[in-house]
């Protein structure tokens, strides 16, 4: 081992020292850093990595630096890293059942680090292999399981826009183990695995949706970045680009809501998203994508490509103004939606007025009825008229949030509500606001 190579070696086990782990722990935390889930790397190959037999892959860098602190400025002393193929039903499932308190804690340590790194590689012969493999005694699937896996995502997903990600999130990841596992694990053709892997997508990119609604605390935010990981992966060897661009969404979107120091990991997702929707026929899903590209270049202080994406989604969605949605998540991104979504851009960009118009535009123009998102959009309306004077505007729109944020649990209609008490704190000698701010403490008492 050349003199980089054994530095590097000496730095983890010296960081293992310090921790208090052996091989055990180290497998379990860099598994679940590299979106691997807790057994996805074995503990021999952790053992090899303390002892300075192995060094760390493309895969595991990443995951070692983040969870150990190795200096990065050795990593590119390393030559020749090697591509590391994890299973990913192996992988998802392993996610879902790390839901306890003793995983949160590694989560809580186990940053992502740097853009896309959690995201790791796809394998092109994971369906395959698994088709190949499976055991002659295991539950034979078809057609009637991977629609059973879409209508399921539909329902969940249906209460979770009215009453927030942490309504349901439980039941979603009981879902996918108890029920969804066992059928990843058992015999199908090449065909309904395709499908069956597409359909597991949209499961795990909810449950990252859930997950990341439920609380803003790192290690729920953690956990659903590798949930995004995990409906990357599956979509992506599935061949489902428009699946693998949600996802990519879903984690840039999460990155912009991190705010300023995510800028970079938000950009470099939604332009990463764009390269699977640049030959999708849907335009609603392309403006779907595009106005997360025009919230990420605000973030990053690009106004001029922020208007340019905002411009082409708006493109995109007039065409389908008539149309009615189809049945994947991107094809649900209505006018309203686009409304909303590009109001907060413009609002991130400093034009509170077209971005007070839109948000406007989406709640009575265009008409949003879930709760959870129109209970949203209030609560982000209510801000825009108090920072350009409009207290009055502000009250009317903030009463109207409250009434509709009974018993959502989502962390953006917490926020919001939290931000209300603090906006109007100023204003405690006026009666309205005085009665809307108590409103507003109650509730959040009630999260």
């Amino acid at each position: 081992m050349d003199s980089g190579g054994e530095r590097i070696a000496r730095q983890i086990r010296q960081a293992c020292e310090e921790r208090g782990w052996g091989p055990t722990k180290l497998a379990r935390a860099l598994g679940i850093a590299a979106a691997r889930g807790p057994t996805g790397m074995s503990r021999q190959y952790a053992r090899k990595l303390l002892a300075g037999e192995r060094l760390p892959g493309e895969l595991w860098m990443p995951a070692v630096v983040s969870v150990l602190g190795i200096a990065t400025d050795q990593v590119a002393e390393i030559p020749g890293p090697e591509p590391v193929y994890v299973d990913t039903v192996e992988s998802v499932l392993a996610l879902g059942r790390s839901d306890s308190d003793v995983d949160r804690r590694i989560f809580l340590t186990a940053s992502g680090g740097t853009a896309l790194a959690f995201l790791g590689v796809p394998d092109a012969e994971a369906i395959t292999r698994r088709v190949r493999t499976a055991a002659p005694t295991a539950v034979r699937v078809g057609a009637g399981e991977v629609a059973a896996i879409e209508t399921m995502v539909t329902t969940l997903g249906n209460l979770a826009a009215e009453y927030g990600g942490g309504h349901v999130k439980r039941l979603a990841v009981d879902y996918l183990i108890d029920n969804v596992g066992p059928w990843l694990e058992g015999r199908y053709t090449e065909a309904t695995g395709r499908k069956l892997y597409a359909a597991t997508s949209q499961l795990a990119h909810l449950v990252g949706w859930m997950t990341q609604d439920e609380s803003d605390d790192r290690p729920h935010q953690n956990k659903a970045q590798y949930y995004y990981g995990h409906a990357w992966r599956p979509a992506a060897e599935a061949g489902e680009p428009e699946l693998a661009a949600t996802a990519l969404r879903g984690a840039a979107v999460q990155s912009i809501a991190r705010g300023p120091r995510h800028r970079a990991e938000a950009f470099a997702l939604a332009e990463k998203a764009m390269t699977y929707a640049k030959d999708l026929d849907d335009p609603r899903a392309v403006a779907y994508y595009q106005s997360t590209l025009a919230e990420a270049a605000a973030l990053d202080g690009n106004h001029r490509l922020a208007m340019q994406a905002l411009a082409a989604s708006q493109t995109e969605i007039e065409r389908t103004a008539t149309a009615p949605p189809g049945q994947s998540w991107a094809s649900h991104f209505t006018i309203g939606r686009w409304a909303y979504a590009s109001g907060m851009t413009l609002a991130r960009m400093g034009d509170l007025p077209a971005a007070r118009e839109h948000l406007h535009q989406a709640l009575d123009t265009y008409g949003l009825d879930r709760r959870r998102t129109r209970a949203s959009v209030l609560g982000n309306l209510g801000g825009l008229h108090l920072q350009q004077g409009d207290l009055d505007g502000a009250l009317v729109v903030w009463s109207e949030f409250l009434d509709c944020a009974e018993g959502v649990q989502s962390i953006k209609v917490r926020d919001a509500a939290e931000d209300l008490r603090v906006r109007l704190a100023r204003y405690e000698n006026v009666t309205a606001a005085r009665e809307l701010s108590q409103r507003a403490t109650v509730l959040l008492a009630r999260a």
